[in-house]
């Protein structure tokens, strides 16, 4: 959606919303978002808080939630120079969602596996 003044519709392929809600629910960015609904984090310790992610692909993740407004990138003034990654507003917004969802599937990690068993059994 190029023009701001119409209606948000994620089930539109030119919203607005829908890049976001794509950028905000991949693969790196649930995990980096819920990973900073816990606490900021520098980058080398959110990537090892984010196991398996690459170095490269953690830092494009967080430059696309940085672009949407769901992540702040601080230069703290250190030797060597640190940066620090924050949720704004709207990113614990969207992470709060997001660790709900993280919790309810952790709770039914049991049954999951069991449907897995008894699907793979069927084929």
């Amino acid at each position: 959606m190029d023009d701001p003044t119409l209606e948000a519709d994620v089930f539109a392929r030119g919203c607005l919303s829908r890049e976001t809600l794509q950028s905000a629910t991949s693969r790196w960015g649930v995990l980096a978002l819920a990973a900073l609904a816990e606490s900021d984090y520098r980058f080398s310790a959110l990537r090892r808080r984010v196991d398996g992610v690459s170095e490269r692909m953690l830092s494009q993740t967080l430059q696309t939630l940085e672009r949407d407004g769901l992540v702040v990138r601080t230069v703290l003034e250190a030797i060597p120079p640190k940066v620090e990654y924050s949720l704004t507003p709207l990113g614990r917004a969207v992470a709060d969602h997001l660790t709900s969802l993280i919790r309810v599937v952790e709770e039914h990690v049991p049954t999951v596996a069991a449907a897995r068993i008894e699907y793979d059994a069927r084929r």
